[in-house]
């Protein structure tokens, strides 16, 4: 069953999916990395620190084998003394010790795994399965680490060799060489053979780092259905962003209806679309919309604009171009100002307007010229 679920895996995995795998401590990592990172910072520190670190050992091998002769009648000075002994024998290696430690966080830093999860620290009782770990041994993932430990004796068993037998001769001559002659020659030697197994271990190192982080992606692949799933929980369930979407058109709409009151004049067409415009003079640059609807939108403004008092003008040409090319709460364009100026001037003569005054003042056909063109796209939308 594992094997038909992996089979079914056949696409790479998303971020998403890589980035929950690193918060739960799932990153790729490299044995081969980790060795030639550690064995590389301490060959590296011991062959800068060599000398300090070879006097050091020197002066404390002459120390402890130093005999004091006081130490027999107190027997309670022989626990100082080892602790003595000890600190002088510590302290000189720590250098190397730091070096390796350091080589410990590199390698991780170097695969983009070096993070704390706090959720691998988790109890995990499938860990505990027996099935599991049986899978875990005999699997395909045990066989290739089994060839690369396999490789890597090999390799670095007979790069050792070759440089051991390279430097036999020298070996050989020791004996009869003086002992800081003897010495040197054999440090000389030991440190041959370092780099000839971090240089191998490197070499591995690169084979491995690529492969760890195939095998980590591969691993990780998902499902087609797993992918499509994730992208509709990134994206949105359709249904709740289309209920949002209503939501927000009904709370706008609300808003609308609630600025009509305080237009200064609805302009329809008459029946299908109504524009509420709202100007006051030294605050606005030029006049703007505060409501617009079509069809049974523009009914709902007409009839509160009518039980709030607002004038309504019929001019259709003006209100299907306010309609198309002005924004709620946005002020008119430029284009528009001549057409609305006809419509505020006829609203403010009807405002002074007295019966004593003669004749009703009659709104002249207003002309909104090219701004007023039939715009097919939005138009049609709009019905």
């Amino acid at each position: 069953m594992a094997s038909e679920d992996q089979e079914d895996k056949t696409e790479l995995p998303s971020e998403k999916r890589l980035r929950e795998a690193r918060e739960k401590g799932d990153s790729p990592r490299s044995r081969e990395l980790a060795n030639v990172a550690v064995l590389g910072c301490a060959t590296l520190a011991l062959a800068v620190s060599g000398p300090q670190l070879g006097a050091a050992a020197q002066g404390w091998l002459a120390g402890a084998l130093q005999f004091e002769p006081a130490l027999l009648g107190q027997p309670d000075r022989f626990p100082v003394h080892a602790a003595r002994l000890l600190g002088g024998l510590v302290l000189p290696v720590l250098p190397l010790l730091a070096a390796a430690l350091l080589g410990c966080f590199l390698a991780p830093a170097a695969m983009g795994s070096l993070r704390f999860s706090g959720q691998a620290l988790k109890a995990d009782l499938t860990r505990l399965n027996p099935l599991k770990g049986f899978a875990r041994m005999y699997g395909r993932e045990s066989f290739a680490e089994l060839l690369r430990s396999l490789l890597r004796l090999l390799l670095i068993g007979g790069i050792a060799a070759l440089v051991l037998r390279g430097g036999l001769d020298r070996f050989l001559a020791m004996p009869g060489q003086d002992l800081e002659v003897a010495v040197s020659s054999g440090i000389d030697a030991v440190f041959g053979v370092f780099y000839a197994v971090v240089g191998a271990l490197a070499v591995l190192a690169l084979i491995d780092v690529p492969y760890q982080r195939w095998a980590w992606r591969n691993r990780l692949k998902m499902t087609k259905q797993a992918l499509r799933d994730e992208a509709k929980e990134a994206e949105g369930n359709p249904e709740i962003k289309a209920r949002v979407r209503q939501v927000a058109r009904q709370i706008a709409n609300q808003r609308m209806m609630d600025a009509v009151p305080t237009a200064d004049v609805i302009v329809t067409n008459p029946t299908h679309y109504a524009v509420a415009l709202k100007y006051e003079a030294g605050k606005m640059r030029a006049p703007k919309v505060v409501a617009k609807g079509v069809d049974e939108l523009a009914l709902r403004i007409r009839e509160i604009g009518e039980a709030n008092r607002v004038m309504r003008v019929e001019a259709p040409p003006l209100a299907r171009a306010l309609y198309r090319q002005c924004k709620v709460d946005q002020e008119i364009p430029a284009q528009l100002y001549a057409a609305v100026a006809q419509v505020l001037t006829y609203l403010y003569q009807i405002r002074r307007w007295k019966p004593a005054d003669g004749p009703m003042p009659q709104l002249v056909q207003v002309d909104v010229g090219a701004a007023g063109a039939p715009d097919a796209a939005n138009d049609g939308g709009a019905a």
